[in-house]
């Protein structure tokens, strides 16, 4: 049986749900990132202040030490409890997967995110002094980012057994929570409202995304369509039918063939043996150059956003309006928005091919991102020149460097799990997450580098 003759995709019900899944896995992470003006100014304000008291005592200054101390530390604390769970629970996801089900893998990710950002939209109501609600936040980053790549890796290993445009949705999701966390970012300028109200929107909106996903997941078996592909290389479907259709010829002909000569065909169907797990390296083998580029791909992309692209200043701007919305308009709405139609362009061209030596020199080729962005027009060169003055420069790299993050990151993740046998598929596609998350650990890692040299 062909793909052509399975079930069809209706009303692209399983591409929306995948959609929905893939915008629940980044959509809780970019609120946090969004919302860290809100933390800086939570950490600042001691319900409390006993502890901060005897700090300043002992400075003599009557300034609270500790309170400054957590805000300035703030992005960095965040960045490393982010990046390590998400480093090491894809990698345990890559070799555990197997014998986790699904199932629990996905929903039981999806409840926790859910319940961690119910707990903090609660937080924002009430007092805390400072370090409590620090040590509080990180742990919910590191629940948030460990269970998402948990997530990821189980959504990207089940999209592996659909045909290859299935995995663009989750992609293409992904790069939809990124815009939604701009947005928000822009109206809370836009309105003035104060940072406790914007938080609890933020932190009540990613509950609801969150519930929608559940929602959605629970509704994928349901389908045909997903039924079909999600059985392993359709062996089964495909036997339950030759079984079905022996069986009728059988009965037609029992009375003429007694011996039943037509049972040996039984044995003509290839089944894979499920108690055979796939080699994590003898699959990696096959994948290893779509790894390596979905890998370098994030760390260009992480090296210098938003560590360096988030320092350039408006040339153009004076005291205008302009001045305010730059870094959120010109950075961060038209990164996450090109990046977003990268993503998507994936599910109407898959160019170049999956064994182009052409994709790989375009994955390196983005290197050229970095000095350009290094010698714009940014706020305390030290080492380097301003060279790209102009507004126009810095909006034309941005969404250069975006689209192309989108499109190669996307084009990478379809093709790894369709370079291994369909039975692979699963463990191909949470290898390539695990390289995911590699690229971004390596470009937070490299962005202190790259910060350092401008």
């Amino acid at each position: 049986m062909t793909a052509k003759d399975g079930p069809q995709d209706r009303y692209k019900g399983v591409w929306l749900i995948f959609f929905m899944l893939g915008l629940g896995t980044l959509l809780p992470w970019n609120f946090f990132m969004t919302a860290t003006q809100y933390f800086s100014t939570r950490l600042s304000d001691a319900q409390n202040t006993t502890a901060v008291d005897r700090l300043s005592e002992v400075n003599g200054t009557g300034t609270n030490l500790l309170p400054n101390y957590l805000q300035a530390k703030f992005n960095n604390f965040m960045t490393l409890c982010a990046m390590l769970p998400l480093l090491i629970f894809t990698c345990l996801n890559s070799f555990l997967h197997q014998r986790i089900p699904q199932q629990v893998r996905i929903l039981g990710s999806l409840v926790v995110i859910g319940l961690v950002f119910l707990m903090t939209a609660v937080l924002v109501k009430i007092p805390m002094e400072p370090l409590p609600f620090f040590v509080v936040t990180m742990v919910k980053i590191i629940l948030i980012n460990s269970f998402g790549a948990i997530l990821q890796g189980s959504l990207f290993g089940l999209a592996g057994l659909l045909p290859a445009s299935y995995t663009a949705p989750i992609m293409s999701g992904q790069g939809l929570a990124g815009t939604f966390a701009a947005l928000a970012m822009i109206c809370a300028i836009a309105t003035g409202s104060p940072l406790e109200d914007s938080a609890f929107g933020y932190f009540i909106t990613a509950c609801v995304v969150i519930l929608l996903a559940i929602g959605s997941y629970i509704m994928l078996p349901r389908l045909d369509f997903f039924r079909y592909y999600s059985m392993k290389d359709k062996t089964e479907y495909r036997v339950h039918e030759k079984h079905a259709e022996l069986e009728t010829k059988m009965d037609l002909i029992k009375k003429d063939e007694p011996n039943g000569v037509e049972k040996n065909n039984l044995n003509t169907v290839p089944l894979h043996n499920p108690n055979q797990k796939p080699s994590v390296v003898s699959i990696f083998k096959k994948i290893w150059v779509m790894a390596l580029s979905v890998c370098f791909v994030f760390t260009v992309t992480i090296g210098v956003f938003p560590s360096i692209t988030a320092e350039v200043d408006s040339y153009i701007a004076g005291e205008t309006e302009w001045k305010k919305y730059f870094i959120p308009v010109a950075c961060f709405l038209m990164f996450n928005v090109s990046d977003w139609l990268g993503r998507s362009l994936t599910a109407f061209c898959l160019w170049p091919g999956m064994n182009s030596r052409l994709l790989p020199f375009m994955v390196a080729l983005r290197v050229v991102f970095i000095p350009l962005f290094m010698l714009c027009n940014l706020q305390s060169h030290v080492y380097l020149p301003t060279i790209f003055q102009h507004d126009g420069w810095y909006i034309g790299f941005m969404i250069l460097f975006s689209v192309s993050n989108g499109y190669l990151a996307s084009l990478c993740m379809c093709f790894g799990p369709k370079k291994v046998p369909g039975h692979e598929a699963e463990t191909a596609g949470a290898i390539m997450a695990f390289f995911l998350s590699l690229g971004l650990a390596l470009g937070a890692i490299f962005s202190f580098l790259f910060r350092a040299l401008v």
